[in-house]
């Protein structure tokens, strides 16, 4: 555009503007060719609502069997397959009322064919389920040890028979970190497409994705730093889901709180966690997505449910459901009461509901913490560069 002035004596200055002509010598803008029927759409979004309906969250019980030997180790358990569906088991075998806060569980490949004491499949024993689909993380070239996540071939056939073996959803961990030159550009594009890709060969199989990219808290960055690179990630997500067409209706996001590195030699309070948290989805999340399940990212359960009570105490307007997708968060406490022994189980169940029924209440911005956490809710979970 370009702009001439003609001053006259005792006058302000007459403007004119001259508008360029611009000549259309691009095709026809993109065609977002049909991928889902109405159907498929509907059924997508029905379940992701389901999942976070009001009070609901999700237990995340996809730990690897590597990763469920840590666990055991801590209470001195063996690492066999037995005892791992024994946990397993206990944890699905509570009482049914635990459906008004749990409403979608996430399995390992391994969980997904087991049974229950009394032989039922653990996916018939819960009806709200899901399954863990990638692979495992692999480095990417030329960067400061950073990863991209593996699965893809062969996603569409595995995802077309999970939803044949009951699953109604899928989770896909994508992980970055805070370091000096951290994320990269190209990591955090690689990650966005990555589960952009996997999103939409979930939504052509039935499969609602949840979309995990998770920030580890490793390092000693402050807050505002979390939330910048929070934001960053889930911005270039966003536009890798938008670019792969897929329906965010029928999808669920399960990011990193906004905290501190747990080298962080300042401690911010849940009040200014939630704070940075909200900010960074307002800025970034597009309000069609139903719900977004934080993980807990080795806080303790305690700590946990105290940040999720506040995110949803903020006077600030979420359009989305905010609510939990804990693993360790869930489990610390039911853990340390089963100790691998049988007899346990019932007081494992109780500390496990309890747990749940918190964060059903913190899901809702009601929790108010009495001071009597026991010593297992309140201890460290984290985990310094954390796999599944």
């Amino acid at each position: 555009m370009k702009l001439h002035s003609s001053p006259s004596k005792g006058s302000s200055a007459c403007f004119i503007a001259h508008h360029w002509r611009y000549k259309n010598t691009t095709t026809k803008m993109t065609h977002q060719y049909p991928s889902l029927s109405p159907e498929q759409k509907k059924e997508l979004a029905t379940i992701a609502q389901r999942i976070v309906a009001p009070g609901k969250g999700i237990l995340a019980a996809d730990e690897s069997t590597g990763t469920m030997a840590n666990r055991l180790q801590k209470i001195n358990v063996e690492n066999t397959e037995e005892n791992r569906r024994f946990f397993r088991d206990l944890l699905f075998s509570v009482d049914p009322s635990i459906s008004q806060n749990v409403g979608g569980i996430i399995f390992f490949h391994e969980t997904l064919y087991q049974k229950s004491d009394k032989g039922v499949p653990f996916p018939q024993l819960v009806k709200e389920k899901g399954i863990v689909v990638d692979k495992g993380t692999a480095g990417l070239n030329g960067t400061d040890g950073e990863t991209t996540t593996q699965g893809l071939d062969g996603l569409g056939e595995r995802c077309a028979q999970y939803k044949k073996d009951g699953c109604d959803f899928a989770k896909w961990r994508c992980v970055l970190k805070i370091a000096d030159g951290c994320p990269s550009a190209l990591a955090i594009a690689e990650n966005a497409n990555v589960l952009a890709r996997y999103a939409s060969i979930c939504q052509q199989n039935g499969l609602v994705p949840i979309v995990e990219p998770e920030i580890l808290p490793d390092g000693n960055h402050d807050l505002q730093r979390c939330q910048y690179a929070t934001e960053k990630v889930l911005a270039a997500v966003y536009k890798a889901l938008s670019d792969h067409h897929v329906y965010l209706e029928g999808t669920l996001l399960k990011p990193n709180m906004v905290t501190a590195g747990h080298s962080c030699p300042k401690k911010y309070t849940p009040q200014e966690v939630a704070m940075a948290t909200v900010s960074a989805l307002r800025r970034t999340v597009p309000a069609a997505v139903p719900g977004i399940c934080f993980l807990s990212g080795g806080q303790s359960e305690e700590e946990a449910s105290l940040n999720l009570s506040a995110i949803n105490q903020t006077p600030l307007h979420t359009p989305w459901k905010l609510t939990f997708s804990y693993g360790r968060a869930l489990q610390a406490s039911a853990l340390a009461a089963w100790k691998g022994k049988a007899e346990n189980r019932k007081a494992a169940q109780e500390a496990f509901c309890t747990r749940a029924k918190i964060n059903s209440l913190a899901s809702k911005g009601e929790y108010k913490p009495t001071g009597q956490a026991d010593r297992a809710a309140t201890q460290s979970l984290y985990t310094a560069s954390y796999v599944y």
